[in-house]
């Protein structure tokens, strides 16, 4: 047993040196670590991660992409070996720090390729949030012509001012991606993890009447607004979208809780009335708060 142990710690021993030395970037010393943990250990489990990672510190990376091709090729070996691998040695944490400066350089090296549509899931921007670098994922946002009116990329610039600003910075954002893409905006809400945001989500789910599908979410800026009525400086600064029925109704709750404020009774009556035509599903929460 004590044989046994000494072995195991050994071997353990071996494989921290390797770590230790990709930590480090130092190549060197990580590819001979790593050579005399094959030697004396060829069937370590996690040797196949460690090569992985030493390969990825050896192996040039591009200074430029030349074309969205290859600029996915690069982004699925990410996703397929190097971020796996960088798990399986560091956990999850160290290995955000360590992946930082791999995907900095790959967005770098993107900067030149504009969105294509065709894959509209891939761009500089994303890799700058990948790298956490929320300043130059938002230049290379502002840099996308409409970006505010293509899912994908509203939803990057709502993680990139999420990640520096906090939750209350991103509500008019959140409502325009609610009325252009309801899908998205349910990925993002569970990417982003806030535990406010989760759990109005969470009632929202409950309390609301819709058909059961990510679509509801649609109604989902409307609704909060009735939940926290103090979110409306906030969502006032939405901007003009897609003039669809679930826009219309958050501006006449707003307009609500302006002319509540006011105690114009005739005015709020007739656009009470307003809302119940647009959703009466929605009309029907509103109504069980004011009573």
């Amino acid at each position: 047993m004590q044989l046994d142990i000494f072995e195991h710690s050994h071997d353990v021993a071996l494989r921290n040196d390797v770590v230790n030395a990709l930590q480090q970037r130092d190549v060197s010393s990580a590819r001979n670590a790593l050579q005399i943990l094959l030697r004396e250990n060829p069937g370590d489990d996690i040797a196949p991660a460690l090569s992985i990672l030493l390969e990825t510190l050896e192996k040039p990376l591009p200074s430029h992409f030349a074309d969205h091709d290859a600029l996915r090729d690069a982004y699925r070996e990410m996703y397929e070996g190097i971020c796996p691998a960088a798990r399986r040695v560091f956990g999850d944490a160290a290995s955000n720090t360590w992946l930082r400066a791999v995907w900095k350089h790959l967005a770098q090296a993107a900067e030149p390729l504009p969105l294509r549509r065709a894959d509209a899931d891939i761009h500089a921007a994303q890799l700058w949030l990948h790298a956490q670098d929320w300043t130059a994922a938002q230049h290379a946002i502002k840099g996308i012509e409409s970006w505010q009116r293509i899912p994908e990329t509203l939803a990057w610039m709502i993680e990139a001012q999420y990640r520096q600003q906090g939750l209350d910075a991103i509500w008019p954002l959140l409502a325009e991606l609610a009325w252009l893409s309801p899908p998205r905006l349910d990925a993002l809400v569970r990417h982003l993890t806030d535990k406010s945001l989760t759990a109005l989500r969470r009632i929202f789910d409950v309390e609301f009447e819709g058909f059961g599908s990510v679509d509801d979410l649609a109604w989902f800026p409307a609704w909060v607004l009735i939940e926290k009525p103090a979110l409306a400086s906030f969502l006032a600064t939405t901007q003009q979208s897609t003039q669809t029925p679930p826009e219309r109704a958050m501006r006449l709750i707003l307009n609500l809780l302006h002319l509540e404020r006011g105690g114009r009774h005739h005015e709020m009556m007739a656009c009470r009335k307003a809302l119940q035509d647009v959703n009466r599903a929605l009309f029907s929460v509103y109504m069980k708060t004011r009573t």
